[in-house]
C-alpha cells in the first residue's frame, strides 16, 4: 500500500514538473513563466518528496523537514523575481490592467477615479 501511494505522489510532482516546463515554452512574459515554474518550485517538489518519504522511511523525518521548508520559501522567492522584474521596468505581453502602476497614472490624468 506505501508503494501505492510512493508512485501517486511522485505522478503528481511529475505532472506538475512537466506542466511547469511547458509553461516556461509556451508563456508570453516573465510574470506568467514565474506562475508557472512557482507551481513546478512548490507542488513538483512537494510530490516528490512525499513520495520519497513513503518509500524510504528512514528518511522521513527530513523529508519532511524539506517539505515544510520548500512550501514556505519557494513561494517567497517567485514573488521577490517578480516584485524585481517589475521594478526594473519589465513589461507586461498582453497587459490590460496595471494595478501597480500606469493604470492609476492615465486615470488621474483623465480625471476618472480609480474606484470607477
Amino acid at each position: 500500500m506505501g508503494e501505492i501511494l510512493a508512485i501517486a505522489a511522485i505522478l503528481f510532482g511529475l505532472f506538475f514538473s512537466v506542466v511547469g516546463v511547458l509553461g516556461l515554452v509556451r508563456m508570453p512574459d516573465i510574470y506568467t513563466r514565474l506562475h508557472a515554474t512557482g507551481k513546478v518550485s512548490t507542488l513538483g517538489l512537494f510530490g516528490l518528496l512525499v513520495g520519497t518519504a513513503f518509500l524510504l522511511p528512514e528518511v522521513t523525518g527530513k523529508v519532511i523537514a524539506l517539505a515544510v521548508f520548500a512550501v514556505l520559501t519557494l513561494p517567497v522567492s517567485t514573488h521577490a523575481i517578480a516584485k524585481s522584474a517589475y521594478s526594473h521596468g519589465v513589461p507586461l505581453a498582453r497587459a490590460s490592467r496595471d494595478d501597480f502602476g500606469t493604470a492609476k497614472q492615465e486615470s488621474a490624468r483623465s480625471g476618472v477615479s480609480a474606484s470607477d
